[in-house]
């Protein structure tokens, strides 16, 4: 199994829509999501209940920082709704730098495929009504089978918590993500 690594160094992120990220937070815990494809109808179920409780996760002091190994052009027609920013990583550098791989499991593993049928309708259901453009099925840029990793990094940029996904909808939900960072905020030094 892969690790990330034990401390993440500071810098800024580029995101693909307003200022430039800097990572990690240096005020709150980053919840830093490694997703998929630009589009990719299975993270966006999943950024929509994350979008859904975005107040609680803030109030939590929690910063969401989400990326895809798309490229920016590729991205920013899926940016206008989300209250968090979105990062491009086409060469899949923080990919490889927190050991977040790619596998066949991710599109095979039979408890995606319910989430990847559900992603499908909602995407189709939002593609027919022309609320958002129709996802690279066939041919992402990246590829499509990326498989999702969680960060829970502190202001010094400590790995506090992480998950590898075995399967495309393998992630933290955001039940799981409030109680993690409820538990290792006892962790963080009080400055």
């Amino acid at each position: 199994m892969p690790k990330p690594p034990t401390v993440v160094r500071a810098r800024e992120l580029a995101a693909v829509a307003g200022a430039p990220i800097r990572f990690p937070d240096p005020d709150r815990l980053t919840h830093l999501q490694l997703r998929r494809f630009a589009g990719c109808p299975v993270c966006n179920l999943h950024l929509r209940s994350v979008m859904r409780r975005h107040a609680e996760i803030e109030a939590a002091g929690i910063r969401e920082v989400v990326v895809f190994h798309s490229p920016a052009s590729e991205l920013a027609e899926y940016v206008g709704d989300l209250p968090f920013p979105l990062v491009a990583d086409p060469d899949k550098r923080l990919y490889a730098e927190f050991g977040v791989e790619s596998a066949k499991r991710a599109m095979l593993h039979p408890a995606a495929w319910l989430p990847i049928l559900r992603g499908v309708a909602r995407s189709t259901w939002a593609v027919l009504r022309r609320r958002e453009r129709r996802p690279a099925f066939l041919r992402p840029s990246g590829g499509r089978y990326g498989l999702p990793g969680d960060f829970l990094i502190a202001p010094d940029g400590r790995i506090l918590a992480a998950k590898y996904g075995e399967h495309a909808y393998d992630q933290w939900s955001v039940e799981e993500l409030l109680e993690i960072a409820a538990t290792v905020r006892l962790a963080i030094p009080v400055s």
